[in-house]
C-alpha cells in the first residue's frame, strides 16, 4: 500500500461550536491498563457490543445527559486541562477568512479511509483529536468558574496521571461557552487523520448523522502544550533508498554514529536509522513548515521504491520495537515546545 502521497485536509468554516454530548468512560482503575486496548480490537464491529457489556459489568460508564466536559490531568508536574465536545464540522471554508481550524500537517488520504471505515464500524469516535487555541477571556472565566466547584470525577490512572472532570450541563453556562468560542480559531495539535476521517465520513453522508466529531479545546495560554515528536517508520525502505533519495532532491545525508546523529537533531535535521545504522537529513525548511512536511513533500516522493507503510510513532522506543519487527527504516525528529507563557504553567 502507497501511504507516500500526502495532501491537505479541509478547512472548517465558523463558528466554532463544542456541542455537548453524552460522555463513555472507563471505570479509572481501566484507564492505562494496556489490556483495556482489547475493547477497541479486531473486529471493529464488535466494538459497540463490548463496550455494552462492559457498561453492564460496571467497567464503562455512559452518561445519561450530554454536557461539555472539563478535563485536567496532571503528570510530571504539568497540568493540561481542556474542554471536551463534540466539534461541528458540517460547514468547509471557502476563504481563508471563514477558516477556524487550522491543520498543520499533511494527511495519507489511505490511512484516512481506513481510519473513517473504522470508526463507522465502531460507531463513535473512540477518542478527541486535540485543538489549541488562544483562549477568550470570556472562555477563560467560564472554566475558572467551573474549576470553583467540585469535579464530577478525581482519579489518579495506572500510568501515574490525576485527572479531575467536570460535566457542564447547565443550560445557561452552555449557552455563554458557545458564543464565547463562536470567534475563536483553533490549530490541530494531535489527531490529523482522525480529522480528517471526521471530515470523510460527514462528505459520505449529507443526513447530519456524522456531523460532529469530538475534541478537546486546550487553551494555550493556560496550560500550555508540549508536543512531543511523531516519528515515521517506513517500511520497506533502506537508507540506502533514503540516501538516493536525498542526493536526488539536494538534501544533504551524513551517515554518523548513533549518539553523533541523535546530538545533531534540530528543527532543520532528521535522524534515520535502520536500527543497526544511523543517519541525518538536513534539510532546508521554509518559514512556517517543519522538517516532517519536507521529508513528505519533497525526499520521499524520490524514493526509488515507495514504502509498503507508513508507521506513526509517539515515543523512539515505540518507533524502535516496531521497526525491529517490521524491518524498514525510522525517521526520528526533534520534539518541539509551543509557546507559552512559562509562570502559567500549573
Amino acid at each position: 500500500m502507497d501511504d507516500s502521497r500526502v495532501v491537505t485536509p479541509p478547512y472548517l468554516a465558523g463558528p466554532l461550536r463544542l456541542l455537548p454530548f453524552r460522555g463513555l468512560m472507563l471505570a479509572p482503575g481501566r484507564i492505562g491498563d494496556p489490556a483495556s486496548a482489547r475493547a477497541f480490537a479486531r473486529p471493529y464491529r464488535d466494538v459497540a457490543r463490548r463496550l455494552h457489556t462492559w457498561e453492564e459489568q460496571g467497567q464503562v460508564r455512559h452518561d445519561t445527559e450530554p454536557a461539555v466536559y472539563l478535563h485536567e490531568y496532571t503528570s510530571g508536574g504539568i497540568t493540561v486541562r481542556g474542554l471536551v465536545g463534540a466539534l461541528d464540522i458540517s460547514r468547509r471554508a471557502d476563504s481563508r477568512a471563514d477558516r477556524v481550524v487550522y491543520p498543520h500537517e499533511g494527511i495519507h488520504p489511505l490511512q484516512v479511509a481506513e481510519l473513517a471505515d473504522r470508526m463507522l464500524e465502531m460507531q463513535m469516535n473512540p477518542a478527541p483529536i486535540l485543538l489549541v487555541h488562544r483562549g477568550h477571556s470570556e472562555v477563560r472565566r467560564i472554566v475558572q468558574d467551573v474549576l470553583t466547584l467540585p469535579p464530577d470525577e478525581h482519579f489518579t490512572d495506572r500510568g501515574a496521571q490525576t485527572h479531575r472532570i467536570w460535566a457542564i450541563r447547565d443550560p445557561e453556562r452552555i449557552a455563554a461557552l458557545d458564543r464565547a468560542l463562536a470567534t475563536s480559531r483553533a490549530m490541530i495539535a494531535d489527531g490529523h487523520h482522525r480529522y480528517a476521517a471526521y471530515v470523510r465520513l460527514q462528505q459520505q453522508d449529507t443526513s447530519g448523522a456524522h456531523d460532529l466529531g469530538l475534541a478537546m479545546l486546550v487553551d494555550q495560554d493556560d496550560s500550555p502544550l508540549f508536543l512531543g515528536a511523531i516519528h515515521r517508520v517506513l517500511e520497506g525502505t533502506t537508507l540506502a533508498d533514503l540516501e538516493q533519495a536525498a542526493a536526488s532532491n539536494g538534501v544533504g545525508f551524513e551517515r554518523r554514529a548513533e549518539a553523533d546523529a541523535v546530538a545533531a537533531l534540530a528543527p532543520e535535521v532528521l535522524v534515520a536509522t535502520d536500527g543497526k545504522d544511523w543517519a541525518t537529513l538536513n534539510l532546508t525548511v521554509p518559514r512556517n513548515s517543519a522538517a516532517v512536511e519536507v521529508l513528505h513533500q519533497s525526499v520521499l516522493p524520490g524514493l526509488g521504491r515507495q514504502p509498503e507503510r507508513i508507521g506513526y510513532h509517539h515515543s523512539v522506543e515505540e518507533a524502535l520495537t516496531r521497526l525491529a519487527v517490521t524491518g524498514g527504516i525510522a525517521v526520528l525528529p526533534r520534539a518541539r515546545l509551543r509557546p507559552g507563557p512559562a509562570d502559567r504553567r500549573r
